[in-house]
């Protein structure tokens, strides 16, 4: 369940452009991405191993399944965070995870979190947090989770969000993605508007 890294960036043709959604889910290792990804592609649980490189799948988001996300899943280890950057070019929307039952590893994902979201690349790309093991009892909620990362301080232009979920039992993991998807139609409609105006 994991390719190995390449030189490939994504490419950005997989659907029609009225519906083409790319996403890239990046986070510290063991925050339970790749789990994320196949709740959302197999709805249920899948026990997963450390991705050595990135896994790719395409999801049906919303309530009607009517959007599709093609969604790519990088390692989150030490080695493999300076490759992220050749994920996320062009991507419509970011979504970090963390594992919301480890504080002591929220300063760490702090730091992750900002430098992938202010890169050039990724100026005013949506971001949503997600706050993922809420099923344990030693998880932060999403507002602690929000400020330990200091949401609050991403750039202006960043559209963000942080969402609890739980790729256990699924609980979040829709909505959050839905929540992302608005903010990507929002951002699309802005930048379509301003190069109208520039005409």
């Amino acid at each position: 369940m994991g390719n190995h890294l390449g030189d490939m960036a994504p490419p950005s043709c997989f659907l029609p452009s009225f519906q083409r959604v790319h996403v890239v889910v990046v986070g510290l290792d063991s925050a339970g991405k790749t789990s994320l990804l196949y709740r959302l592609k197999l709805k249920e649980f899948v026990e997963t191993i450390p991705t050595k490189g990135f896994n790719t799948e395409k999801v049906a988001v919303g309530v009607s399944r009517a959007v599709t996300f093609q969604v790519w899943d990088v390692g989150g280890q030490e080695k493999l965070r300076p490759l992220w950057k050749s994920y996320t070019r062009r991507t419509d929307g970011l979504v970090f995870v963390v594992d919301a039952s480890e504080a002591e590893r929220m300063e760490e994902a702090r730091v992750e979190l900002h430098k992938i979201s202010r890169s050039s690349e990724n100026q005013g790309v949506p971001v949503l947090v997600l706050a993922n093991k809420q099923d344990l009892d030693a998880a932060l909620t999403a507002g602690q989770v929000e400020k330990l990362l200091a949401v609050h301080e991403l750039s202006v232009c960043t559209s963000r969000h942080v969402h609890g979920c739980s790729a256990v039992d699924g609980e979040g993991v829709q909505q959050g993605l839905e929540k992302l998807y608005h903010m990507i139609l929002r951002r699309r409609k802005l930048l379509k508007h301003s190069r109208r105006r520039r005409r």
